[in-house]
């Protein structure tokens, strides 16, 4: 289902003036010097990609969920907050010890993070055993064991599954997916091609599946372009991020297919966009989020976010930035019922409602364990001196 609405109903969201909110997130430990829930500090372990392809979009992570901290006390549920990072890398190979220390030896009473889906099958085994909260922040894989299994952000198929009827609509062709081979990239074509099918959409691409690109190597996609020409295409879906996004746009307005409009999720989201520049005009993408979005949550996220960064605020940083909005709720509501653990807080974190949040309201549905949300098109169009992602529609609402 598809809502036009109207640009006017949603007033933009303008960088405000800097004023440094500055709060140190090093070890901070309570009145009684005990650590852990049980004490009065509670310990949060937030895993994200700080080197590597996606470091771009761990740096958003851990911004996010610094900011809340930062603009709520260094507290969560009225407890001092010991908040410890590690470096997820490119995925499980540096993802897996960098939580493993997080667990067994620092004793986190919740994790967070994660910009990899094989990052996060990877470790799930270990949040099981230790039987903690996890609170992945970025696309997460389906699951089937869900227990202390949450996320705030989205399913990896759900960005191309909410665009998948638009593209069908307002492309009169076949399209090409293209996206990279891992974990992340199969879920996120697999939810744009299957839908885009199921709408009676054809796609482009020679054997009728998904062209896929080596990750994290490649980073001259001017043979696959080539290939693209070749065929019948009308227009292209993609899913890339970080440092292969600014590499994608950038040679995709210098290819032969340049004039073929181009769908995704993800491509210009975040700071690549700058890093892109007039390469990333034109391109569509849908998200979960836009930062020119209007209700109060918005407002006051993006007027922080401005305000300490001076760039617009980005869904990796929301999601996190609600991640800790979540934990805020759940160690509030367990303090009131007794003891703050681990399964006392994955318990109230079960028995929330309806979360504020700068994307709008959302909820965690029971068979997932994701928001259900709206998701929303936008454009890189100009807004005054700078391009931005604007937003253009509502597209869907999805999760659960």
């Amino acid at each position: 289902m598809f809502f036009d609405l109207s640009l006017s109903r949603r007033r933009r969201l303008r960088p405000v003036g800097a004023a440094a909110l500055a709060l140190g997130l090093a070890a901070v430990t309570g009145c009684s010097g005990d650590t852990g829930a049980g004490g009065d500090t509670v310990k949060v372990g937030l895993v994200a990609s700080l080197s590597g392809t996606y470091k771009p979009v761990g740096t958003d992570l851990r911004a996010g969920f610094e900011l809340y901290l930062e603009t709520h006390g260094n507290k969560l549920g009225g407890r001092e907050v010991e908040l410890i990072v590690a470096d997820e890398g490119d995925g499980p190979p540096t993802a897996v010890p960098a939580a493993t220390k997080l667990v067994k030896k620092d004793k986190v009473d919740a994790l967070t993070g994660f910009v990899g889906g094989g990052s996060v099958n990877a470790v799930l085994p270990l949040v099981d055993q230790a039987k903690i909260p996890f609170l992945g922040s970025n696309g997460r894989p389906p699951v089937k064991d869900l227990e202390y299994v949450w996320t705030t952000s989205f399913l990896s198929d759900e960005p191309g599954k909410a665009i998948a009827p638009y593209v069908k609509e307002k492309v009169d062709g076949p399209v090409y997916a293209i996206g990279p081979d891992y974990q992340g990239g199969y879920d996120e074509l697999r939810g744009f091609t299957e839908e885009f099918k199921r709408q009676g959409g054809k796609l482009a691409n020679p054997d009728g599946k998904t062209a896929w690109t080596p990750f994290p190597k490649t980073t001259n996609f001017m043979p696959y372009f080539a290939e693209i020409a070749k065929t019948d295409a009308k227009a292209v879906y993609c899913f890339y991020a970080g440092k292969a996004a600014i590499d994608f746009a950038k040679q995709y307005a210098q290819s032969d297919i340049a004039d073929l409009p181009l769908y995704t999720a993800f491509v210009t989201e975040g700071s690549v966009l700058q890093a892109q520049g007039d390469a990333a005009k034109d391109i569509y993408s849908v998200l979960n989020y836009a930062p020119d979005l209007d209700n109060a949550a918005n407002r006051k996220f993006a007027a922080d976010w401005t305000a300490k960064h001076d760039t617009q605020p980005t869904t990796y940083a929301m999601a996190s930035y609600d991640a800790a909005a979540v934990l805020d709720q759940a160690i509030a509501d367990a303090a009131k019922n007794g003891d703050v653990t681990p399964q006392t807080i994955n318990k109230a974190i079960a028995d929330l409602g309806q979360i504020d949040s700068p994307r709008g309201a959302w909820e965690f549905g029971d068979k997932a364990h994701s928001p259900v949300q709206n998701w929303y098109l936008r454009q890189v169009r100009p807004d005054g001196n700078q391009l931005a992602n604007v937003m253009v529609q509502d597209l869907a609402t999805l999760g659960g």
